[in-house]
């Protein structure tokens, strides 16, 4: 069974077009117990990503992604050069994991995050709660298929 799932990046610093051209890129420096537990436990190989760019005016759902790799530990922890470093985790006990992800199609019609608070078929989701500031979070299936179709496009699609 195919899981769903919302991964933010920013707008500025990954954004959905980058994905496209690298073909596929691992998912570093998630730094919240929670999101790394979803990525090491939970995320499988053919789960449908939406990718969500964030701190951007407005934030919105750019495409969707796939999970390509499974949750292996995350490298970017155990260099001291990284902003990401993490004393506590060695590659012999990793602290931190990451997914790898690869485009599927970036949306026709990008969905705002407003557009997606304003859907009452989207009261449920987990992006619009407040307090809900997880960078990874896992969608419901009726919720992925709703934003889907704001975006343009149904899952025949993918």
């Amino acid at each position: 069974m195919v899981n769903c799932w919302l991964m933010k990046s920013e707008l500025d610093v990954y954004p959905y077009g980058q994905l496209v051209a690298d073909g596929s890129t691992h998912w570093d420096g998630v730094r919240n117990y929670q999101a790394r537990n979803m990525m090491r436990d939970a995320m499988k190989i053919g789960d449908l990503v939406l990718f969500y760019h964030s701190n951007c005016k407005p934030p919105h759902v750019a495409g969707v992604a796939r999970v390509c790799k499974e949750g292996y530990p995350d490298h970017t922890s155990w260099d001291a050069t990284s902003k990401y470093h993490d004393p506590k985790s060695t590659p012999d006990s990793p602290r931190w994991f990451m997914v790898d992800i690869e485009p599927v199609i970036e949306l026709p019609n990008t969905v705002p995050l407003q557009s997606v608070r304003d859907n009452p078929a989207c009261e449920n989701m987990l992006l619009i709660r407040r307090g809900q500031r997880l960078s990874i979070q896992p969608v419901e299936d009726t919720d992925f298929d709703v934003i889907l179709s704001m975006g343009g496009i149904t899952r025949k699609d993918l």
